[in-house]
């Protein structure tokens, strides 16, 4: 943690003395910080905003009369994209890592709030506020644990920088916007990832050691469009393991209860985001949400192949199949996974039809989840698009 120097509106919360959120904590860093203070509004556990927010950052809220918006949020355009040169090392081609160079390069940017690792574990997430492309690209990789990304924030302030660009995942990013003002810059570039169902180190550990032949070698790994986790190992040797063969009654409980709770998975206050859900396989998604969002990714434009997004399929019956599937922790024998892979890669949904087959399965789970846990926090804290997507299935009744 940094040295605290008293916020000219800190009370009675001290940086790293509790949790407001309790269980639901994402241990997104900003209670690390005499920031602490603006937790009760901050905090996506505590008080739900989006719609505000969105408004804040991108002049509008979702409109709940297009569909696209419920899933995808405000956004000025979609598209798939890889660049013409990836990065070596990282976790796809590199948009992200080049977009960050670029822009503090070009001098747009004094910094960048981003995640390197520890010396001593690679899975161990350290942020940083990087001032030098080399100090970028040592970020490179996403993170799969809680990461306190926000807890870098007192030295922002004390820097004097006032052009900043930070890259984070949406509870991270919900309690931004709402100290955004309280930072005193000129300028903040929101650079978001889409997120789902990260764990603790130790629901890390056991994640790997539970799925993977080698999880002592997995440098990264992603759920992917073609429903196999892919653990890349390192000799570069690639380990693929179908969605349906995970041991789902041992890591039931290995995600996050933040993340079971969360309705952000597109990270919908981002100004620009990259991910891969809604392109085809071997591709980037990039959603750009606002004219900062836009001036972001021209930076890089004549870098990247572009092409437009695309839809395929229908997700719903897969989505209502797998509603019971998981809340009975049920899983196949490998061979039955694999061959149920197979098929549903062929036939199943892919491109943006994939991504709302990802949206409406954590949907449906969290919504349950939450119901269950914390149901007095139900109608306050799932958003309006969340409870539509939700509404379209049949959930049981207890």
């Amino acid at each position: 943690m940094t040295s605290v120097i008293p916020h000219k509106k800190a009370k009675a919360l001290k940086p790293g003395s509790l949790r407001p959120a309790k269980e639901l904590c994402s241990e997104c860093g900003l209670c690390d910080t005499y920031y602490i203070h603006y937790v009760k509004e901050a905090c996506a556990f505590l008080n739900q905003q989006v719609a505000e927010l969105e408004a804040q950052a991108h002049g509008r809220s979702r409109n709940l009369d297009h569909e696209d918006d419920w899933y995808f949020g405000v956004h000025q355009e979609m598209m798939a994209a890889r660049k013409k040169q990836p990065i070596a090392g990282a976790q796809w081609t590199g948009i992200v890592s080049t977009i960050a160079c670029e822009m503090l390069t070009r001098g747009l940017v004094e910094g960048v709030v981003c995640v390197q690792n520890t010396e001593e574990d690679r899975f161990q997430p350290k942020p940083v506020i990087a001032t030098t492309p080399e100090e970028i690209l040592a970020a490179r990789v996403n993170k799969p644990t809680l990461s306190p990304n926000l807890s870098v924030l007192e030295q922002i302030e004390q820097s004097g920088m006032k052009r900043l660009l930070v890259i984070g995942v949406g509870c991270q990013i919900q309690a931004l916007r709402a100290v955004e003002k309280e930072l005193g810059l000129e300028k903040l570039y929101v650079l978001g990832t889409p997120c789902v169902d990260n764990v603790s180190r130790e629901g890390l550990q056991k994640f790997l050691e539970t799925t993977s032949k080698s999880p002592e070698t997995v440098v990264h790994y992603e759920f992917m469009q073609d429903f196999r986790v892919h653990f890349k190992h390192e000799d570069g040797s690639i380990e693929k393991v179908p969605f349906f063969g995970l041991k789902t009654n041992q890591l039931k409980d290995v995600f996050a209860p933040s993340c079971m709770s969360c309705f952000d998975y597109v990270n919908s206050l981002a100004d620009l985001v990259v991910g891969y859900m809604g392109a085809p396989f071997g591709w980037q998604w990039i959603v750009v949400r606002n004219q900062t969002g836009k001036e972001m990714l021209e930076l890089v434009q004549d870098q990247l192949d572009t092409e437009p997004v695309m839809s395929q399929g229908d997700r719903k019956q897969a989505v209502q199949q797998s509603i019971p599937a998981y809340d009975k922790a049920v899983t196949l024998p490998m061979w039955a996974a694999k061959m149920m892979g197979v098929v549903i890669e062929k036939i199943g949904p892919k491109g943006l039809e994939y991504a709302r087959f990802s949206i409406d399965s954590h949907f449906t789970r969290n919504y349950l989840y939450v119901k269950r846990h914390h149901p007095e926090k139900l109608d306050a804290h799932v958003p309006e698009y969340a409870k539509r997507i939700v509404g379209q299935y049949q959930l049981p009744k207890s």
